[in-house]
């Protein structure tokens, strides 16, 4: 095992746990996962975030086979579909936190803006932000609408599920999904209030910045 293998197993339980002991995620939602030069990292079934084991984490290999470890998440095809489109992604994370999801699930949203630019960090993280279908869990489908957004957006928030962001490493793609949580508490709080939105200009301006 390689010297960047154990450091991103550390990695993914400190910031699991920092996530879960947060109530950014809850139970054994959620699921992380970090590309190596030899395929990928990603947090077991059934795991809780806030009690990894970093020897129990699963590797899988570049076609995604399991290598070691424990059994993979359910959702590893969300990462597989994700990691396949964009060749600079180096981790993504898949959570249910609750803005997000509560976003997720308010009718007549446009899938090409569910949320509006209401920060500059929100654009600069986020960017594009892609609200997908209701798919149930582990419908094929489901993995297959991710890979036909994931070239264009490194966010995408699945219908009555939960955001899956990739970045172009662990600590960024979690920078990324915290500034989505934050962003959709915001534009909860918000609703039916009259919003001063930034202006194209100043997201084309902001998207040029934007990490992927």
């Amino acid at each position: 095992m390689s010297m960047n293998e154990n450091r991103l197993r550390d990695q993914m339980t400190e910031l699991g746990r920092s996530l879960y002991e947060r109530g950014l995620t809850f139970g054994s939602a959620g699921n992380l996962s970090a590309r190596l030069d030899d395929g990928f990292l990603i947090t077991p079934t059934n795991s809780c975030l806030g009690r990894l084991d970093p020897a129990r984490i699963t590797k899988l290999d570049a076609s995604g086979s399991v290598v070691s470890g424990d059994a993979p998440s359910k959702e590893s095809f969300l990462h597989l579909g994700m990691y396949g489109q964009r060749v600079t992604a180096g981790a993504v994370v898949h959570l249910h936190s609750t803005h997000s999801v509560a976003v997720s699930v308010l009718d007549g949203l446009d899938p090409e803006r569910p949320i509006p630019p209401i920060t500059a960090y929100y654009v600069m993280k986020i960017g594009r932000l892609k609200l997908l279908p209701y798919y149930a869990p582990g419908d094929p489908q489901l993995a297959d609408a991710v890979r036909e957004v994931a070239a264009r957006h490194h966010a995408v928030l699945l219908a009555n599920h939960g955001p899956v962001v990739a970045g172009t490493d662990l600590e960024s793609a979690i920078y990324a999904v915290e500034e989505l949580e934050e962003t959709a508490r915001l534009f909860l709080l918000l609703r039916g209030e009259r919003l001063r939105l930034l202006s194209p200009e100043d997201v084309r301006s902001l998207e040029s910045r934007a990490a992927g």
